[in-house]
């Protein structure tokens, strides 16, 4: 955030009154068109963000980019991304537009009456466009693109044996509770519990508004020193968990080459009916380069499972990614 703010004050620009002399002050006031002042590389860049707002919708219009599917929704989400701030610099253009015709006619005006309406008109037109501005800046601030996206979230028992596994499992249970209360859904995609309780490893996935954005420092080692439940002699026991909070990633973010991935069927087993339990349900999905494997076994179908894993799968390889970027 501190980052953000310099970036900010950084495009604002604005110079202290005091380093300019009171009389060329006066003269550039005297010289200048009634606009009320905003900094011309901020202008500059809202304009410019506007243009490309107004090509993207151009371009969704293109029958060749509405018969690509990755490509419409990748121009649909980089629009969608702009529409708040060309929506709020269009409010601000129009406000310009009204205080520069309220000062016109305060200078033209010779009725008292209406010389104060108008100067109430000013005053308050002044007051919109100041707030207005301040949003503006926050606004143009580049946010990370991964903020609204939803999660995988996956929690790791560390050390503690199975202290660890019922650390991992409080804080399965404080997600949900938290992603409740923010009214997001919350389901978990792939368990594998404990022996005393809790989970050795629980992976979750959590929808809705700004997940990854409130989420996203939750990432990292989580430790607890405290009694467990297991321990019979009141000693202290410290235990740790690993959690990752993965962005779930579009097909168009993210290419995989189906020729790395081994994907196998089995029969998912436990309750859930006939179906889960005869028919081979579950997927057991292996990306070859990396390693990883996802056993899904959730969902009714064997279609939904496997939607699920290369979900699960493009979340792990993009996390690595981004892992790599950043190191």
């Amino acid at each position: 955030m501190k980052a953000r703010l310099g970036l900010a004050l950084c495009i604002l620009g604005a110079t202290s009154a005091f380093q300019t002399p009171w009389h060329v002050r006066g003269a550039a006031r005297r010289q200048q068109p009634a606009r009320h002042a905003m900094n011309s590389f901020m202008e500059d860049r809202l304009k410019t963000l506007k243009q490309t707002f107004n090509e993207l919708t151009e371009r969704l219009g293109d029958p060749d980019v509405a018969g690509d599917s990755k490509l419409l929704m990748k121009l649909s989400k980089e629009r969608s991304d702009l529409e708040e701030v060309v929506t709020e610099f269009d409010k601000w253009t129009q406000l310009q537009s009204e205080l520069e015709d309220a000062k016109e006619m305060l200078e033209t005006e010779t009725d008292e009456e209406m010389r104060d309406m108008s100067k109430e008109e000013i005053k308050e037109l002044k007051d919109t466009l100041e707030a207005l501005e301040e949003r503006l800046k926050i606004l143009i601030i580049p946010p990370d693109p991964n903020d609204n996206k939803n999660v995988m979230i996956e929690i790791r028992a560390g050390t503690g044996g199975g202290e660890a596994n019922l650390w991992a499992g409080d804080l399965v249970a404080a997600y949900q509770k938290f992603a409740q209360s923010e009214g997001w859904s919350c389901k978990i995609t792939e368990e594998s519990p404990g022996d005393d309780g809790g989970f050795k490893n629980c992976v979750m996935e959590m929808n809705g508004d700004s997940v990854y954005f409130k989420m996203k420092f939750e990432a990292g080692v989580h430790r607890v020193q405290r009694v467990p439940a297991t321990e019979s002699q009141g000693r202290v026991h410290t235990s740790t968990a690993t959690v990752a909070v993965m962005p779930e990633v579009e097909e168009f973010e993210l290419e995989i080459n189906e020729k790395d991935v081994r994907i196998t069927t089995a029969r998912s087993g436990g309750a859930g009916g006939q179906n889960v339990n005869k028919v081979e349900t579950a997927i057991d999905m292996t990306h070859i380069p990396t390693g990883i494997r996802i056993f899904c076994t959730q969902e009714r179908s064997q279609l939904k499972n496997k939607e699920l894993a290369w979900r699960m799968l493009r979340a792990k390889l993009y996390d690595i990614q981004m892992e790599e970027r950043n190191a």
